[in-house]
């Protein structure tokens, strides 16, 4: 299964916010340490984070 940030963000129907909220859960959970399976999750957040956040735009 393809995890791009294209394909994340076909999928996923959620709002960078609450994406957010679940990051800062899965960490106050692991107690600042993640272990292997937690990481993963964390990296499937995270992309699934950049593909529905806001882009910002440096003024040229």
């Amino acid at each position: 299964m393809s995890t791009t940030v294209e394909h994340l963000s076909e999928r996923s129907a959620r709002s960078a916010a609450e994406v957010n909220e679940e990051i800062r859960a899965l960490w106050l959970r692991s107690g600042g340490t993640l272990t292997g399976e937690q990481r993963e999750e964390y990296r499937r957040l995270v992309l699934e984070w950049a593909a529905v956040a806001p882009q910002s735009v440096e003024a040229a």
